[in-house]
């Protein structure tokens, strides 16, 4: 019942978005498309919780795949395709195992900055215009950094990666 109603009101939603918007609507942009892949993530420094203290690899993955993608569909043109291949993460903070809660927390100082060893290929119309590989890490993340404003897990490590793509590709999509 309750899968039949949300895709009930799935339709109802788009039927109206079409019915306001009508056929003069503005097309949508199409955005850059970001490819990500994870190099033996088992092996990756600390990526998971260890101690029952975080996210298991898979989430974090995920949650990393998808900041790479939003970050790509703001700043790529539509003809331009990122390939990345995350070499190692090591997340902000450390495990601390039985510390105030039975299953252990999170540390984050400023002597455990996030790190993220990465490779790149950037390729407009089917030709490599950029290329690389960068182990991105800000050792003044705190102070750069406010998470109380913070949607999503992985703030540090997202805001890192928007400085990242800040200057690595700093033509945002829609300009130039």
């Amino acid at each position: 019942m309750r899968t039949r109603l949300a895709a009930g009101l799935a339709t109802l939603a788009v039927a109206t978005l079409l019915s306001v918007t009508g056929p003069s609507a503005a097309p949508v942009q199409a955005r850059g498309q970001v490819n990500v892949r994870y190099a033996a993530p088992d092996r990756f420094t600390d990526a998971e919780n260890r101690f029952g203290s975080g996210q298991p690899l898979r989430v974090t993955l995920a949650e990393l795949t998808r900041i790479f993608t939003d970050l790509g569909a703001a700043r790529l043109r539509p003809d331009e395709r990122l390939d990345i291949t995350v070499l190692d993460v090591d997340l902000a903070g450390f495990d601390r195992p039985g510390f105030a809660t039975p299953t252990g927390l999170r540390v984050v100082t400023d002597a455990t900055p996030p790190r993220i060893r990465l490779a790149y290929s950037l390729r407009r119309g089917g030709r490599v215009v950029a290329q690389g590989e960068d182990t991105v890490t800000d050792i003044n993340f705190l102070l750069t950094s406010n998470p109380r404003f913070s949607t999503g897990g992985l703030y540090y490590e997202r805001q890192i990666l928007r400085d990242w793509f800040a200057r690595r590709f700093p033509e945002p999509a829609g300009r130039g």
